[in-house]
């Protein structure tokens, strides 16, 4: 069964660039950003690997941590992560997870069930699946999932805004409009009455509709 937003991000046990480890243990009290590329030393996943080391201290300081995937061995991971320095100046430290058996891929639901228990022999374009992006809470569910086709970087000062409105929406009672981005004006969810409303937020709103309230950002 294909995974959805609110669904328990799948536990398991693998090798990584930085020893063997449970997803689950590792995670801890954190949020987790868990993304894929779909074969080592490919010039795309190259660029974002870079630049997400240069981002990976401001989703540290959002209590979030960083892993990746990759359907190849550890050995081949560690000798990619000098062809990313060379190319972005980007020195990778988060983990990198070695999936030489397609455990993982087959998990969260990127490659299917029948696609063998190797990485050998495969390419890019038979692992093109294997694009993903996984947000998941402390709580170990899925808070949003992202994916990517092979021939698009991805965006990861987007996944970091959308780090920042899943964080204020699972403490606060608003949602985050179009474009929104960290200090702007929210939106009181519209399950809020009146009279809860005006206890949460006693400085006031401004009613664009009955249904679509603005408020300034709550304070964390």
């Amino acid at each position: 069964m294909a995974l959805r937003i609110g669904d328990k991000a799948p536990d398991f046990e693998a090798d990584t660039t930085h020893g063997r480890l449970k997803f689950h243990d590792w995670l801890g009290d954190s949020y987790g950003i868990l993304f894929s590329h779909p074969k080592d030393f490919t010039p795309v996943c190259t660029t974002e690997l870079g630049y997400l080391a240069k981002l990976e201290p401001e989703f540290r300081k959002r209590n979030v941590k960083v892993i990746g995937l990759s359907v190849d061995p550890v050995g081949d991971h560690e000798r990619w992560l000098g062809d990313i320095k060379d190319v972005t100046d980007g020195v990778v430290g988060y983990p990198m997870i070695g999936d030489h058996d397609l455990n993982v891929a087959k998990l969260y639901d990127m490659l299917p069930a029948d696609a063998g228990d190797t990485s050998q022999g495969r390419t890019a374009a038979t692992n093109q699946t294997v694009r993903t992006v996984y947000i998941i809470g402390p709580d170990k569910l899925i808070k949003a999932m992202l994916i990517y086709p092979m021939s698009s970087g991805r965006n990861f000062d987007e996944v970091l805004r959308l780090v920042d409105s899943i964080q204020l929406t699972a403490t606060h009672k608003v949602a985050t409009p179009v474009n929104w981005k960290n200090g702007e004006d929210c939106i009181i969810v519209p399950s809020l009455s009146q009279d809860d409303a005006q206890k949460l937020f006693p400085n006031g709103w401004t009613t664009l509709k009955p249904y679509l309230r603005v408020v300034p950002q709550p304070k964390a």
